[in-house]
């Protein structure tokens, strides 16, 4: 497991037996989690210095070829399910009561940020979290000890493209080995560059790419989702801006603005119009007007979102950005969710102003996309990951922190917003791991890095703005030399966060590391499918005792009969008592069904 990832499991089930099982619950929740739930995911604002450098190259292109985006450094998220004891009571945090026959969905984050300094070369730094002050260093006993070596863990990056480099230095890091033609025999994984299906011939390891993710991360698909469980909680998904999907909603959006503006004469709302299989900032563009669409103008008839646009956003240095947070779905069942530790955050070119009707144009004023204001002269690339046009996340948060700012609630914040987002995906992208991947049919498991595009509004409020199946893993830029002749050149941000992003997804898709939960995995899956009626601590406890029943009955059938005699023997005062066969592991985990939620267990 990677030093940089903290875990929470996701679990979702109904509501039953709330009363009884709040009492459980409370035995094994701290007194600061007994009465809420939290997301527990402290933020690490660490960067790793000893960062190795790109070889700049050359190349003939035209301005026109695609631009990379900006990602970022893991932190690891899994959600698991606790139980709410105050279920039933008013819910103080949100003033709101809750029913416990009508459905329920609560994610709370709460995040630690561990202090930080600035270090002389500007960069926030910050130290790792130890156990009991003392690093663990599995499989030695001392230093004179030598580790077991076992087979290196290979890797197909025959289909990797523009995210090669990257993992090139990713898998020298790890002393891993590379296949960049292929290999006949099967890999441990496989690396592809755009979809699931980019290799079809894969029956066995891990690929990078789930089935269906690329359809269900369109603005259509995504605002569709997003919108279902919207009506369903409408106070928990409140972080995805207003959307209608063209041309199917184009008279329902024109209606609700027109009587918007009937009522309040003075309000002039502004709206963001984005394609729907748009990426990197093409054909996206703002209006005031339904009239302005260009969607629904001429013979064909554009598929496409319009949402509407955030107009009082955070301002660093007058300019306004957005964050790019890397997310690792590690799988669907049971859901497993990896929050990166180290984001980028991407900058307008010119100081921002709210939109008017002079300046719905601007596109370096509006949009944020990298692959749009690269082009623009006042872009600035940094060797430094606290200045320039893209930075590092963490040094906005150090900025941020040293004015005041909260920055537990606002990574709280950030965190439910994710965890939700994916909630949103799942079942779908359940329907589509199935039809390519039947249960019982030989075929790979699947993982994916997912980039996350979140906007913090004037007040702090993150918004999601889209979510990217195929982020950008390029670490250099382009910068031309002559015209038509770009040369590569190494950008130190992209490398510091990307690198890491990679290196520590194939640390945590590592075979072995998967091998270690196996047992307990498998433990918990026979209990469910043996006493599928009860909740899950009483189907433990009971698989539990027939597993000691059967011990104990072996232990009976092992044993030497004793010789018949004359003497009066009684066989059964022979018989020595059954070792009691428990294990802390499993006795820990406790049935929690009314809530869905996030909790942080550390593991470093």
């Amino acid at each position: 497991m990677s030093d940089h990832y903290e875990r929470v499991k996701i679990e979702l089930q109904q509501m039953k037996e709330v009363e009884n099982e709040a009492a459980a619950d409370e035995e094994q929740l701290s007194p600061a989690t007994a009465s809420s739930i939290p997301a527990d995911v402290s933020f690490t604002a660490r960067r790793d210095l000893s960062r190795s450098s790109v070889n700049g190259r050359s190349r003939s292109k035209s301005r026109s070829k695609s631009r990379s985006k900006a990602d970022g450094h893991e932190r690891q998220v899994n959600g698991k399910q606790l139980a709410d004891p105050t279920a039933q009571k008013s819910d103080s945090s949100q003033g709101q009561s809750r029913v416990s026959n009508e459905p329920n969905l609560h994610i709370k984050g709460t995040a630690r940020l561990l202090k930080s300094k600035t270090a002389a070369n500007g960069h926030v730094e910050s130290c790792l979290r130890h156990t009991d002050g003392k690093c663990e260093h599995h499989g030695k006993e001392d230093g004179r000890k030598a580790v077991k070596k076992r087979r290196g863990v290979t890797v197909d990056t025959s289909k990797a493209k523009t995210s090669l480099e990257a993992l090139k230095m990713s898998i020298r890091q790890l002393k891993w080995k590379e296949f960049p033609m292929g290999r006949r025999t099967a890999c441990d994984i496989y690396w592809h560059g755009v979809s699931f299906h980019d290799n079809e011939n894969i029956v066995s390891g891990q690929v990078n790419k789930f089935p269906g993710m690329i359809e269900m991360l369109r603005k259509i698909n995504l605002s569709r989702a997003v919108r279902t469980m919207h009506e369903l909680f409408p106070e928990e998904y409140n972080f995805y801006p207003r959307s209608w999907i063209l041309p199917e909603e184009y008279q329902l959006f024109s209606t609700q603005i027109r009587l918007l503006k009937d009522n309040d004469s003075t309000l002039k709302p502004t709206f963001i119009v984005k394609p729907d299989s748009g990426s990197q900032g093409d054909g996206i563009y703002l209006i005031r007007d339904p009239a302005d669409l260009r969607v629904i103008s001429g013979a064909q008839i554009k598929q496409a979102v319009v949402q509407d646009y955030i107009q009082k956003p955070l301002l660093i240095d007058k300019l306004k950005f957005d964050i790019r947070l890397y997310v690792l779905v590690r799988s669907l069942e049971p859901l497993e969710i990896y929050i990166a530790k180290e984001g980028l955050s991407r900058f307008c070119t010119e100081p921002y102003q709210e939109p008017s009707q002079k300046n719905l144009s601007h596109v370096f004023m509006h949009l944020t996309n990298y692959s749009l204001n690269v082009h623009s002269g006042n872009f600035v690339h940094s060797d430094s990951c606290s200045t320039g046009s893209k930075r590092t996340f963490s040094s906005i948060l150090y900025r941020l922190a040293s004015k005041g700012v909260d920055i537990k609630k606002v990574w709280s914040d950030i965190i439910a917003l994710v965890i939700k987002t994916v909630i949103a995906l799942v079942p779908e992208l359940k329907v589509y791991y199935q039809a390519d991947i039947p249960p019982g049919k030989p075929g790979p498991t699947c993982f994916q890095i997912l980039g996350f595009d979140i906007l913090l509004t004037k007040n702090l409020k993150p918004i999601l703005l889209e979510v990217n199946a195929n982020p950008s893993m390029r670490i250099e830029h382009e910068q031309e030399v002559s015209p038509g002749v770009f040369e590569y050149v190494p950008s130190p941000v992209d490398e510091e966060v990307k690198v890491g992003v990679i290196r520590d997804t194939l640390r945590l898709m590592d075979p072995a590391q998967r091998k270690q939960h196996a047992f307990i995995e498998a433990f918990f899956y026979l209990a469910a499918r043996r006493f599928k009626a009860l909740p899950l601590r009483e189907q433990v406890l009971l698989l539990l005792e027939v597993c000691e029943g059967a011990l104990e009955g072996q232990s009976h059938s092992e044993k030497p009969r004793p010789h018949r005699s004359h003497t009066n023997t009684n066989p059964a005062s022979q018989t020595s008592a059954p070792t009691t066969f428990s294990s802390p592991a499993l006795t820990r985990r406790r049935h929690r069904p009314l809530q869905l939620s996030a909790k942080a267990n550390t593991e470093n």
